[in-house]
């Protein structure tokens, strides 16, 4: 029997779909022969739908939105009225199918715009562009022995490689102990260029437990304390006793500010190569003098807002925004371009300072601007603005970059002691409502300090197989997760190349409101050679050669490596 509703043309989505693409692919012109009346009988694809009408007038074209395969009757022998009421209605789902036909085959021609992977695309190329949130950028014409620092915080490492990842599996008790003790200790490791059985390297399996340990303030087991921007929904639900308890808020302010007054004195004995402050609204980075290029102690703030830079004002802390001042250095040189073509094509020299920049407003010139009022008499008639419009107009422009990279905030010498004390005393240090309330920010260090517990990233390898030349190879991975810093990259990659031959690609994501700390800061001071880094800071519990690379000044401005790639013991990078 057949089953109410039904219709024998009717095709599922997956089938339909089949058969456009097919039709796509067919080499034959769009515009075929006129169809005769049987072919023109389509199937009506709606089948929950009861009408049940059906013509066979070849001369009219009258559509049949079922599609029954039974002999179609003449519309003049149904009679009557009720056969044209039903094909008035029959012409309306007519044009009503052709217009859904037309947008569908306009929404399936956009995918096939998108250039398909070629069969030779690599498991790495196909990886790369799933992953990067960005458009990929170029790459350096030449490689590299070396890629340049990076500042910003990572959330996650995901390394891939033609060769195994065994070697960083299932360490054993003794190589996890000697890695933390070479962590303590400061244990430098020089690996060989290359391991012909990484597996059975103990050396480079306990190098690479030295390479995940990181420090961090306070520690709670069950929260994420890394990132705190943005990161309510995590914290969201967790048990928080001291959000109303402002005696354990005191005592945990109190050990937050021990540690951070011990982070900030190491790094002034040049036993701390750098460490960060992440707030729920901002994150600041201390780096040690020799670092990035600076000759001296510099702590940059990102993102700031105009209340956190009118409070550090008042403070007396002595600090600059270079990115809005790199801007401002632009502009006029743009405006100079332009002034400089207006006064050649002009006939008047005179125009010239008219057709120039003009000043930056000051307070006279907003006194001097309404003379002309006094002139004329009208002065009393006219309201001036009061000092507040004045003043809000001047800072319309420092509002407008609030909670973006170019308010990141530059502070360098005896100033970072200043801001040291200002954080530890600043209210808004510390969120009021919410999930995070009452939390202390949370301090990263690449080195042991008062109060710091020792952390270690998270790590596992993944194996899979993947479609590489119309054949499936397998495809090897290592998932680095936590707040990985730069040495910590800098170290693992110095561990992959030898483990790996010189032959890995990795995908890196950032914690974005650190990516603008890659920013040159100091580019018209005169850099410390890595000699004289290396000297200074050889105590400070890094590798040489990470030393080497973060005394470098930055070149990445205010984007991050996304993407890292090694052939042939050779870096090249996309940011």
């Amino acid at each position: 029997s057949a089953v109410p509703g039904y219709s024998p043309g009717f095709k599922k989505p997956p089938a339909m779909l089949r058969l456009k693409r097919k039709r796509l692919r067919r080499s034959e012109p769009a515009t075929a022969a006129p169809q005769t009346c049987e072919t023109s009988l389509r199937a009506w694809p709606y089948p929950s739908l009861e009408y049940r009408f059906k013509a066979d007038s070849c001369t009219s074209q009258i559509y049949a939105p079922f599609g029954r395969t039974e002999r179609k009757e003449s519309f003049h022998q149904k009679g009557g009225k009720s056969g044209g009421i039903f094909l008035i209605i029959n012409r309306v789902l007519h044009t009503l199918h052709i217009f859904i036909q037309l947008l569908e085959s306009a929404c399936e021609e956009k995918p096939t715009r998108r250039a398909e992977p070629s069969e030779r695309t690599s498991i790495l190329a196909l990886t790369d562009d799933l992953h990067l949130p960005v458009a990929v950028p170029e790459v350096p014409s030449s490689p590299r022995h070396e890629f340049p620092a990076d500042w910003s915080l990572k959330t996650r490492l995901l390394f891939m490689s033609s060769q195994p990842f065994t070697w960083a599996e299932h360490l054993k008790a003794q190589e996890e102990a000697q890695g933390f003790a070479q962590h303590c200790r400061a244990t430098e490791t020089n690996l060989p260029q290359s391991i012909q059985e990484p597996k059975l390297s103990t050396e480079l399996r306990c190098a690479f437990q030295q390479s995940l340990v990181y420090w961090l303030h306070p520690s709670l087991p069950w929260l994420q304390l890394f990132p705190r921007i943005g990161a309510d929904r995590k914290i969201l639900g967790k048990a928080t006793p001291w959000s109303q308890d402002e005696a354990l808020q005191q005592v945990l302010m109190s050990d937050w500010s021990v540690s951070f007054t011990s982070l900030y004195n190491l790094l002034k004995a040049k036993l701390c190569p750098y460490f960060y402050v992440c707030t729920y609204q901002f994150t600041v980075l201390f780096r040690a003098a020799g670092l990035a290029g600076g000759d001296g102690i510099t702590a940059v703030i990102s993102p700031t807002t105009r209340g956190l830079r009118e409070a550090m004002r008042n403070e007396g802390i002595e600090f600059s925004l270079p990115l809005v001042k790199e801007g401002r250095t632009r502009k006029r040189k743009n405006s100079e371009v332009n002034s400089e073509t207006e006064v050649a094509d002009s006939l008047k020299v005179g125009n010239s300072l008219e057709d120039g920049e003009e000043p930056a407003p000051s307070d006279d010139d907003d006194d001097e601007s309404f003379s002309w009022l006094e002139e004329m008499g009208v002065q009393d008639k006219v309201k001036k603005p009061d000092a507040i419009s004045i003043k809000l107009r001047k800072e319309k422009q420092e509002v407008q970059m609030d909670h973006k990279p170019e308010s990141l905030a530059l502070v360098k010498g005896t100033n970072t002691f200043t801001l040291l004390n200002f954080l530890i005393n600043c209210k808004s240090l510390v969120a009021v409502a919410g999930p995070q309330a009452g939390l202390p920010p949370t301090l990263l260090s690449p080195v042991a300090f008062r109060g710091g517990t020792m952390q270690t990233l998270k790590a596992r390898s993944i194996n899979a197989r993947a479609r590489v030349h119309l054949a499936y190879e397998d495809v090897f991975s290592l998932e680095i997760v936590g707040p990985v810093m730069p040495h910590s990259l800098h170290t693992l990659t110095a561990l992959l190349k030898a483990a790996q031959r010189g032959a890995f690609s990795a995908v890196l994501y950032t914690h974005e409101p650190t990516a603008v700390f890659n920013t040159d800061l100091d580019a018209a001071n005169p850099a410390l050679s890595k000699e004289t880094v290396c000297k200074d800071l050889a105590a400070c519990g890094l590798h040489p050669q990470t030393l080497a690379q973060l005394s470098q000044c930055p070149t990445l401005g205010k984007s991050s490596i996304r993407f890292l790639e090694m052939k042939d013991y050779a870096y090249t990078w996309k940011s």
